[in-house]
């Protein structure tokens, strides 16, 4: 399908559209010629107010034509009751849509010289003719969307509406191969012709070198970086995953050393493995709810890292004055933990030769004030510090494609980063055959956050601050009638003109724009953790830790209880997914694709839950499925009851005690992460249960989910001082056994059964 003018409807708002006048016969011709004589659509709005809603809720229009002459409403009475209201609200949301006045010579003279300054033309109603306005109309609208495209999208959609004859890759031609076959004819129904014709091969010269960052993808690049605040950009087609090997790759050889935080991504440690480096680890912070904090401050300074140095067990002695090649921090933790940068850099100048944050589910904080001095490429008050690089997963939080990722560097104060070297490691890692379609997600995630990432960033946060303050209020309500709900895991109480006032009355305007009440201190402690450092971390307020009831925030259990994973299960019933779930919390993503009817579909899923436990339903109407796999472990239980009964597990077993506590230790080290895998490569590894695991070296990485971070890297041994990651790991796979269909995910564990039992095992190096 090919875009044409009428996919920009043009959007006129008059009250004369039913008047029975010339004004009225006016406004009417003018749609009429819109519509017939130039093919344009046409949206009516009667009043200013109406407008502003369609311009809040679309995105597609071309043009506004506002009538000056619609009878006014007081501005007590109505948010945009005035042209001039109307139009403030427009460029709020829209800098650049055409906008044209509609009056007459008369009404001229009214127009303040600040609403011309923001208008694009004024139309005189009796003046020109008709044909004539809706010619002019129609140039605008014409000139906007040349405009609308950013470079590498609008050059591929030029290529793919030339319709040229391919005789080069890929193989179906621009989707002719799949009409060949009923299966290929269902999947190019499904996606549209559009789909492959825009699936081109690198042959085509007039989309530049993705390698070579050249052409219109070299244009989209250095704009992606001057948006986005980087000295370069480079495009990256296979996940943030990739875009770390190629900065580790870049920067780190065999035998060099590198600060990690152990709160990395398996991909992190995975580069660790291909560069043959020597990791020391930097340890994070867990609260009693099992919430990932930050590290401490003191693990930047010179002091600690040459301390853990010294102490490795691995890195040889003539290697342990080198200065780490590399420091990595997961920014924001999975849990909304963000750092203060420049804080960072001043710890970190000296200590390390490149520094990198891995901000996979960051990418948007450049676009709005709340997250000033918390993002890497931050213009931040602290000036010195070693080259920077960051890893972002546009495709995340911002609205790229799957795997499309953004890679960001910023020279350091000292040192500058050479780009064609660091393209060797880019084309190391990068594919000859990229996927166009996914180029120009980047190049149009990059133009919508350009032109609107702001007010973008300022609805998600807003509508974010809403949804806490309605979940807080609902808890407060029923706390009152001596029920339950679930808690928002932030702030109870925030400093307010002076004075501290719960979090549900301060109002949401103050909470969505100021950065204060979400930075992390000790005099208030709402977040348990009780060493935190002033001014060094703040809670991303679009961030959603839920918490459940059973747990107190010093640890202890409470008497009832609810496992957060049987109301995750529950959501994802009534078509609710969560982004992560641990055992008395789970966290939810609001984007700027999120929408007020989500949020409240939410709300009542949660409600619908509660009140599903408070009748105690049988577990056969609330989770059939389960029960129909499991009939002898779950048929006679009602909900309330199965929640109890889990609790119970947790509470008499200390299960989340005992994971802070594996979480809390980092083993002692045998050798590199490189050479366990090296074993696994020669083949020299065994599966090892956990009867039989004290004493033996990981081969792989044991990666628990929750919370996703490893409690085992390969090459650190299982002896005595590794026991509560033995602990943990028992318990689990007693209590996967106690209650069958909750196996957790577990990266490098495998599971086998034996006489009705399941076991779990992991890969080691062979004695």
């Amino acid at each position: 399908m090919k875009l044409t003018k009428e996919d920009w409807p043009i959007l006129i708002v008059s009250s004369l559209f039913d008047v029975k006048n010339d004004a009225g016969n006016r406004v009417r011709e003018l749609e009429q010629a819109l519509v017939s004589e130039q093919n344009c659509s046409v949206l009516r709005a009667y009043c200013y107010e109406d407008a502003a809603n369609i311009v809040h809720s679309r995105a597609d229009i071309g043009v506004i034509v506002i009538d000056w002459d619609i009878k006014r409403e007081p501005m007590s009475k109505v948010l945009c009751g005035t042209p001039e209201a109307l139009l403030k609200e427009i460029r709020t949301r829209n800098k650049s849509v055409p906008v044209c006045l509609l009056t007459d010579k008369a009404a001229q003279g009214n127009v303040s010289t600040e609403l011309l300054g923001m208008l694009d033309e004024v139309l005189w109603k009796h003046v020109d003719t008709v044909d004539f306005l809706a010619g002019r109309i129609e140039t605008l609208l014409l000139e906007y969307i040349k405009r609308i495209n950013p470079v590498f999208f609008s050059t591929l959609v030029q290529y793919a509406e030339a319709y040229k004859y391919a005789w080069h890759t890929p193989g179906h031609m621009g989707g002719e191969g799949f009409l060949k076959s009923p299966a290929g004819i269902g999947m190019y129904k499904f996606f549209g012709e559009n789909v492959f014709r825009a699936d081109l091969s690198i042959s085509v010269p007039e989309l530049g070198s993705l390698l070579d960052h050249d052409g219109v993808v070299g244009d989209a690049e250095r704009n992606s970086a001057k948006t986005f605040g980087a000295d370069f950009t480079y495009y990256v087609l296979n996940g943030t995953s990739n875009a770390n090997q190629i900065i580790w790759r870049s920067q780190a050889v065999r035998d060099d050393i590198a600060v990690v935080d152990r709160n990395c991504h398996k991909s992190l440690n995975y580069s660790m493995v291909i560069t043959d480096i020597y990791p020391v680890y930097m340890q994070p912070r867990r609260n009693h709810l099992g919430i990932i904090g930050p590290c401490r401050l003191t693990e930047f300074s010179k002091s600690t890292i040459q301390k853990s140095i010294k102490k490795s067990t691995i890195i040889p002695d003539a290697k342990k004055a080198a200065v780490p090649v590399m420091s990595a921090l997961t920014n924001s933790t999975y849990d909304g933990m963000c750092y203060n940068v420049s804080t960072i850099k001043e710890q970190l100048e000296k200590n390390v030769k490149n520094m990198h944050f891995d901000e996979a589910w960051y990418a948007y904080a450049k676009f709005h004030p709340i997250y000033e001095n918390h993002f890497g490429m931050a213009e931040t008050p602290h000036k010195q510090h070693p080259p920077i690089f960051c890893s972002q997963s546009t495709h995340k939080l911002l609205t790229a494609f799957s795997q499309s990722s953004m890679l960001h560097v910023k020279h350091g104060s000292h040192v500058e980063i050479d780009q064609t070297e660091m393209n060797e490691s880019y084309m190391m890692h990068g594919s000859t055959s990229p996927q166009y379609s996914m180029i120009a997600s980047l190049d149009v995630a990059t133009k919508i956050m350009e032109d609107s990432g702001e007010i973008l960033l300022a609805d998600c946060i807003h509508d974010a601050v809403v949804l806490r303050q309605k979940i807080a209020c609902i808890a407060d309500e029923m706390k009152d009638n001596d029920s339950w709900f679930f808690s928002m895991w932030q702030p109870e109480k925030v400093e307010f003109e002076h004075t501290l006032v719960p979090f549900t009355q301060v109002p949401a305007t103050y909470l969505s724009t100021t950065q204060e009440p979400w930075v992390l201190e000790a005099k208030n402690n709402w977040h348990g953790f009780d060493d935190i450092e002033d001014n060094f971390v703040m809670l991303d307020p679009i961030k959603l830790t839920i918490t459940t009831p059973g747990l107190n925030t010093d640890g202890t259990y409470q008497r009832t209880g609810i496992p957060a994973m049987i109301v995750t299960d529950y959501l994802i019933r009534h078509g609710i997914v969560c982004e992560k779930t641990d055992y008395y919390s789970f966290l939810l993503l609001n984007s700027i694709g999120t929408t007020k009817a989500k949020q409240g579909t939410l709300l009542t899923a949660l409600l619908k839950f509660k009140e599903c436990y408070d009748h105690n339903m049988p577990m056969a109407v609330v989770f059939p499925d389960l029960v129909k796999q499991y009939p002898h472990a779950y048929k006679e239980l009602g909900l309330r009851d199965h929640c109890d009964k889990i609790h119970a597990y947790y509470k008499e077993h200390n299960l989340l005690g005992k994971m802070h506590d594996a979480f809390e230790i980092i083993p002692n080290q045998i050798m590199k992460p490189s050479d366990a895998y090296q074993q696994v490569v020669k083949k020299n590894v065994e599966y090892v249960t956990l009867k039989e695991l004290p004493n033996h070296v990981a081969a792989v990485m044991l990666v628990p989910y929750p919370p996703g971070i490893p409690i085992l890297m390969g090459g650190e041994i299982v002896d005595s001082a590794a026991q509560p990651i033995l602990d943990y790991l028992k318990t689990r796979e007693a209590f996967e056994n106690h209650f069958p269909g909750y196996e957790s995910d577990i990266h490098g564990v495998e599971r086998f059964e034996k006489g009705g039992h399941k076991y779990f095992k992991t890969l080691c190096v062979k004695a």
